[in-house]
């Protein structure tokens, strides 16, 4: 035996109980067999009590599996439901059938299994296990794994450690050739129906492609220099204080109808009319919702959309009363019906006015383009967006929102709009719309701005149908106005390199910070970032159960 080896019993046993048990207790979340066969084995050289080995490494292990447990429930399920993998929802259903019946046991033997834990605890909270069952079997199970452990290791610990490794490796092994086999099963059915490859060459083409980045990665630099503005004008939380009159400035959590109603009194010719339809039961809300209707004089179609939504999330166009009833009995979520401003264009104008200033200023000016597909008699709607240049980078986003005509053959010369959402997440074209600013629309949009109570930067999303007398700043709609988190849209032209994208970015945000520090000094108080954590962790569950997008 290493000599090295022989010295470590008897430097643990020197340890004060308390540094023993805490040694052993993290252990556990590395690995927990191995701490409590580590424990069991200083057992037979008395280097340890019994009682420390027993309850640190007990309370290490049923802490652990809870961990596993929560991880899943509260953050993998609202993931997965707020991704495009929900549409296996129903499949998942199931399987929550399948664990409540079979669940229990399912659990008290993978305790016994090395190497079958993770999945199965992972899969309990994805799976939504009631809380307190889980707790009790996982503990029960615990205990009786870690007293058997603890038992066996003392009196068989080399045999014991032969039994975990195999137990794990082979658990690994078994793992790993299903996961192989799973693959490609998978690959040989989409390469059966010509699918791999063109998904493949879509996925490198949003890779290529920086406006089709993933979040976490474009706006990496951004949040960067956001760091660095935070430094320099002394608040990381300026960004709230920038629109004082808007909930965190417009940061998230912002109601919709509350920034529409001011707009809808003070500037009704250029606001497109909106209501409210509140939390309640279904029936309640379609009534609610034909009360609104009368009172606006709208009919079908018409807009609505999340009180609280960021990046097109949840706006549907609707088309039928029977369709809104399905839409406000899908989710309990506020809600909010808008008049459908049918445009066809529509612009985004991003503003912003320092509070010493007597005009404010348009920052930027995006166009919207909506994009289509053209039937030619034999190609599906599956078929014409996997073959159109840019609509197939978007492929994930269109099938999804047409799911049920993916394979409808649409007519010669027929269109079909893939997009109703004016947001490039949603599958919008942004170009730069410069060409489109002009003096007098400034004028009428500073105007519109400051009839508002202590707004200062955002954007203007608006719909128009005579370009000439929008330019003139007449005859367009408001259909929503975002704050301090509303970005610059024209970044997202794809005649724009990334550097132009940055530094237009970086110009915005230092506008924001500028203009709440400025709204600071002249005493305004902003939103603390606690309530602005609590809002985004609220809209983050809001949105899991909002509809794909139109």
């Amino acid at each position: 035996m290493d000599p090295t080896s022989q010295l470590l019993p008897a430097a643990f046993a020197s340890w004060h109980p308390l540094a023993q048990a805490s040694a052993l207790f993290l252990s556990t979340f590395i690995l927990e067999d191995a701490a409590a066969l580590g424990a069991g084995l200083l057992l037979g050289t008395d280097g340890i009590g019994w009682s420390v080995a027993f309850w640190s490494c007990f309370a290490g292990i049923w802490l652990g599996d809870a961990g596993l447990y929560a991880i899943a429930r509260w953050w993998g399920r609202p993931w997965f439901e707020g991704s495009r993998l929900r549409r296996h929802a129903a499949q998942v259903k199931r399987s929550e059938e399948w664990f409540a019946r079979r669940g229990p046991w399912l659990l008290v033997i993978t305790r016994m299994i090395p190497g079958s834990r993770l999945p199965t605890y992972l899969a309990a909270g994805f799976l939504r296990v009631p809380v307190a069952r889980f707790v009790i079997i996982t503990g029960i199970a615990a205990f009786v794994w870690t007293a058997l452990i603890l038992a066996l290791s003392r009196q068989f610990g080399e045999w014991l450690q032969t039994y975990l490794q195999f137990g794990t490796r082979s658990i690994l092994i078994l793992y790993g050739l299903l996961l192989a086999i799973m693959i490609g099963l998978g690959v040989r059915r989409q390469l059966g129906k010509g699918v791999m490859l063109r998904r493949l060459r879509a996925v490198i083409g949003r890779w290529v492609r920086w406006e089709f980045w993933p979040p976490w990665l474009f706006y990496a630099p951004v949040a960067a220099y956001c760091v660095w503005l935070a430094i320099k004008h002394r608040g990381l939380s300026l960004p709230a204080a920038a629109n004082p009159g808007i909930f965190a400035g417009g940061l998230v959590g912002e109601s919709k109808m509350e920034i529409l109603e001011p707009l809808m009194r003070s500037s009704p010719g250029f606001t497109a009319p909106a209501a409210l339809i509140r939390e309640g039961a279904p029936e309640d809300r379609v009534r609610r919702l034909r009360e609104v209707c009368v009172a606006l004089r709208m009919e079908p179609p018409f807009i609505l959309k999340p009180d609280q939504g960021q990046r097109g999330a949840g706006v549907k166009f609707v088309r039928s009363w029977e369709q809104a009833a399905a839409y406000l009995a899908s989710t309990d979520a506020p809600m909010l019906v808008q008049r459908h401003a049918p445009g066809p264009f529509e612009v985004g104008v991003f503003y912003y006015r320092f509070p010493s200033e007597a005009r404010g200023h348009i920052f930027a000016i995006t166009e919207k383009v909506f994009p289509e597909i053209v039937g030619d008699g034999t190609s599906t709607v599956a078929e014409l967006i996997e073959r159109d240049d840019r609509a197939r980078l978007l492929s994930h986003v269109y099938l999804r929102r047409f799911a049920g005509r993916r394979d409808e053959v649409l007519a010669p010369g027929e269109r079909l709009r893939l997009v109703e959402a004016g947001n490039h997440a949603q599958g919008c074209i942004f170009l730069d719309g410069r060409r489109l600013q002009t003096g007098e629309l400034e004028a009428v949009i500073d105007e519109i701005a400051q009839r508002l109570d202590r707004f200062f930067v955002g954007r203007f999303d608006i719909r128009y149908a005579d370009k000439a007398a929008f330019l003139a700043g007449k005859e367009f709609q408001i259909v929503e106005l975002n704050g301090a988190s509303a970005e610059a849209t024209n970044i997202y032209d794809p005649r724009n390199s990334l550097w132009s994208a940055y530094r237009t970015l970086f110009r915005q945000w230092g506008l924001v910070f500028a203009i709440g520090a400025a709204n600071r000094s002249a005493g305004a108080a902003g939103t603390g970032w606690w309530p602005v954590l609590r809002a985004w962790w609220h809209y983050r569950r809001l949105a899991s159960a909002y509809a794909l997008a139109d």
